[in-house]
């Protein structure tokens, strides 16, 4: 029986993989579709593997045993059906970061893919992890005016560091501005080659056109074919274009990467940045793609797959990846069903290895920076950061602080930017919350926002107001001063009424300032009553003892009831704002003849 049980216990566990799920529901109809899809996909993965090496300063034979080894990983371990893993354009920059400067000088190539490599197994552990620990929610911190500016700041960052390659000649610096500089004064110089240039400029210009006006086409294949065509028949090696040349013939080898001790430190901060990239990239394109297809999206094992997938390129002399978007639109549009695609894609790539590693032996490397600036141009989202200028002027200087981040301090530096950023903002908008005085409108139920009804009726003697956030260490002070405003006006309030829905928590720091702001404005004759208190808060409250100072009876289930209440004992009633001279009421209201909403806040 034990061994039965087992044996069932083994199968369960063998089913609950995604790769053997896939294979236990694959449907035959499908098999055509993913195999035309993988051999459509082929077209794209070998061109950008190579380019996105180059791009993290690595041999461009390790994007191709990159890409190999993710697909077949994440086609095992991977939950989506068609989500496309592999080298990215985005990770490039952050890999060469991290990599580079650990590199002796010199550039060993060997030692830079054994770094690179290490990063990648840091990357999985740390994606594993996250998905074991529940983590998804970790790529949240960065927000979207954030990412905006990283990824502008990155694609400038990559357009720069492109156009050296692109034009034919080397430059030599550490920063992007030193970069600008070394690229306008070899051009000055006239270091430029004019059959490179052609080649990377021509490929640009036929890439974006083609991607423009016959998005079905597959412009970086076609590019790809015409540069190699060219420097076949035009000789460009001979005239000081840089060629790709015979790649390694073969599989690669099994390798457990060899690094020194103290570069496990510098990698692993490099890591963190990179998963944390990785994260967002993999949570969002599963998302989109999963809302199309009709599947169900799960984080947690999206970070798993993705995770296996850079282990298993890591022991293959391969890189970090990360999702891909472009791909994975260019699989759907082939028709891909399912992971068999990548599977196909993976396996297309190593025949061309073992059969004919010199089929790219001609491909210029102007070609492949035209194939990586076109990416990073796909990056920048430069009307996303004029929008945010319209919509929000805060919003759009941490989209800026990201962007400078990065092309002032470097890649890393600016993801470290850019999650900083984010973090203070929603600590910003907890510790100085929106606030308010409330007052009851004409025409509609309910109690509005003074600064949007300026003519709203109030009861003297009576204030309401709302703190729009929890109340705990940070704000209890800001809380408390704004109170104390109210309470010294003149005349002087007998209720300050805290509509208190969304104060979702009180922590022990805002209780101790409850209790001495009550008792400072009862010996002033005004009084703090709450209204809509929630019952887990309204019990944090007595658990703190808070009772012993405030009022028990100072705790009403509704603000009309506390309004009530204070009419019962006053015999208060209700009497209009002064209204300035102006304009017309917002949707719904009646207000005086005459009155006008303030301007809106641009912050």
């Amino acid at each position: 029986m034990t061994g039965r049980g087992g044996g069932r216990g083994f199968r369960s566990r063998l089913r609950a993989v995604p790769g053997v799920r896939a294979v236990s529901t694959y449907r035959r109809e499908w098999l055509l579709k993913d195999l035309v899809a993988g051999a459509v996909l082929t077209t794209l993965l070998v061109p950008q593997g190579m380019a996105y090496a180059e791009l993290a300063g690595l041999p461009s034979i390790t994007g191709l045993y990159t890409t190999i080894l993710c697909l077949l990983g994440y086609a095992v371990c991977g939950p989506s059906r068609i989500l496309v893993l592999g080298p990215d354009s985005s990770l490039g920059p952050m890999i060469a970061a991290t990599v580079l400067p650990l590199v002796a000088s010199g550039g060993d190539p060997d030692r830079a893919v054994a770094l690179a490599s290490m990063l990648a197994v840091m990357v999985a552990g740390i994606m594993i992890l996250a998905s074991v620990a529940k983590l998804g929610f970790i790529a949240d911190l960065v927000s979207k005016p954030t990412m905006i500016g990283y990824m502008n700041g990155l694609a400038l960052t990559i357009l720069i560091g492109q156009l050296p390659k692109l034009l034919g000649f080397k430059v030599e610096a550490d920063s992007l501005i030193g970069e600008c500089v070394g690229v306008v004064e070899k051009i000055a110089d006239g270091a430029v080659v004019p059959a490179a240039a052609a080649v990377g400029i021509g490929g640009i210009a036929l890439i974006l056109l083609l991607q423009r006006f016959l998005p079905k086409v597959p412009a970086v294949l076609v590019m790809v074919v015409l540069a190699i065509a060219a420097a076949s028949a035009f000789d460009l090696g001979e005239h000081s274009v840089g060629l790709v040349g015979v790649l390694p013939e073969g599989f690669p080898p099994f390798t457990l990467p060899d690094v020194r001790l103290a570069d496990l430190a510098p990698l692993f901060a490099g890591a963190l940045g990179i998963a944390l990239v990785s994260l967002a990239d993999t949570i969002s394109n599963a998302s989109a793609f999963a809302a199309r297809t009709g599947q169900e999206v799960r984080g947690n094992q999206e970070m798993a797959g993705v995770g296996v997938a850079n282990l298993a390129a890591a022991l293959f002399q391969g890189f970090p990846v990360s999702t891909s978007g472009s791909r994975t639109a260019v699989a759907e549009r082939a028709g891909a069903r399912s992971q068999l695609t990548g599977v196909v894609g993976a396996g297309l790539i190593v025949l061309m290895l073992v059969l004919a590693p010199g089929l790219f032996r001609n491909l210029p490397q102007p070609a492949l920076a035209a194939v990586v600036i076109t990416a990073s141009l796909s990056l920048a989202d430069v009307p996303g950061a004029a929008r945010l200028w319209h919509q929000r002027r805060t919003e759009f200087l941490l989209c800026f602080a990201a962007f400078a981040g990065v092309a002032l301090l470097g890649v890393l530096e600016g993801i470290a930017i850019a999650v900083a950023l984010s973090v203070l903002n929603v600590f910003r908008r907890a510790w100085w919350p929106y606030n308010t005085v409330l007052g009851r409108v004409q025409g509609l139920e309910g109690y509005h926002d003074i600064r949007s009804y300026p003519w709203s009726g109030q009861l003297p003697g009576l204030v309401i107001y709302r703190f729009d956030a929890p109340l705990f260490f940070a704000n209890a002070k800001t809380f408390r001063d704004q109170v104390r405003r109210l309470a010294g006006a003149d005349p002087r309030p007998a209720w300050i009424v805290i509509a208190a829905e969304p104060m979702t928590d009180v922590d022990t720091t805002a209780a101790d300032v409850l209790a001495d702001l009550d008792e400072e404005l009862n010996a002033e004759g005004v009084h703090l009553v709450f209204a809509e208190l929630k019952d887990p808060v309204r019990r944090k409250i007595e658990r703190y003892e808070l009772t012993r100072t405030i009022n028990p009876d100072h705790f009403f289930p509704t603000v009309e009831a506390a309004v009530t209440a204070f009419r019962l004992r006053t015999g208060a009633e209700w009497t209009p704002r002064p209204q300035p001279p102006g304009a017309s009421s917002p949707p719904g209201a009646s207000p005086p003849p005459g009155a006008s909403p303030p301007p809106v806040d641009e912050e």
